[in-house]
C-alpha cells in the first residue's frame, strides 16, 4: 500500500498539534521527541520534585531537601534487548552534578513498565565509560538492577 505524500503531511500536522498541546499543558518543554520531557514531567509529579529549567546542566529536578535528580528514559516498542535499554550518555560524571539517577522505562503505550532510583556512585560501578561520547553509558539490563543500593520505584508510578 502506497501512502500519499498528502497523507504523510496530514500525520505530521497532527504530530505538530500534539506537540503544541503537550507544551501548552507543560508536560513537555521542547518540541523534540516528547519521551524525555514526559518522563521528567511524570517523575516530578510522582516523586514530588521541582523541575529545573530545561537548559540546566547536570540535573533535571530537585527534591525538598535540595537533592539533585537526573532523569533518563527509554520507550520500548518491541522485544526487550540490551540495546533497547541503553540510556543516553551521562556526561561529566566525575563532577557529581546529580545525587540520584531516575530511570523510567515505558512500554509501547507509555505505561511505566519499570522505574529505578540509582545513587550517583553506582553509575561509575555499572556504567561503561565511552571515550568517543565522552561519558558513561548505562544499559538498564541484567543482574546489577538487583543491587541493594538500587531502588525499584516502579510501584510509585502505578
Amino acid at each position: 500500500m502506497m501512502i500519499a505524500e498528502k497523507d504523510v503531511l496530514k500525520l505530521m500536522h497532527k504530530y505538530t498539534q500534539i506537540l503544541e498541546e503537550l507544551k501548552q499543558l507543560e508536560v513537555t518543554r521542547t518540541y523534540n521527541s516528547p519521551v524525555g520531557d514526559y518522563a521528567e514531567w511524570l517523575t516530578s509529579k510522582k516523586l514530588d520534585l521541582t523541575l529545573e529549567h530545561n537548559s540546566k546542566k547536570g540535573f533535571d529536578a530537585l527534591d525538598k531537601n535540595k537533592k539533585r535528580y537526573q532523569i533518563k528514559s527509554r520507550w520500548e516498542r518491541g522485544k526487550t534487548t540490551p540495546n533497547s535499554r541503553q540510556l543516553n550518555v551521562i556526561r561529566d560524571y566525575t563532577k557529581k552534578q546529580f545525587d540520584f539517577l531516575i530511570i523510567v522505562i515505558f512500554d509501547g503505550k507509555f505505561n511505566v513498565k519499570e522505574a529505578y532510583c540509582i545513587p550517583h556512585q553506582m553509575i561509575g560501578k555499572y556504567g561503561k565509560y565511552n571515550a568517543h561520547q565522552n561519558g558513561y553509558i548505562l544499559t538498564v539490563y541484567g543482574n546489577w538492577l538487583s543491587d541493594k543500593n538500587i531502588k525499584n520505584i516502579t510501584p510509585l508510578f502505578k
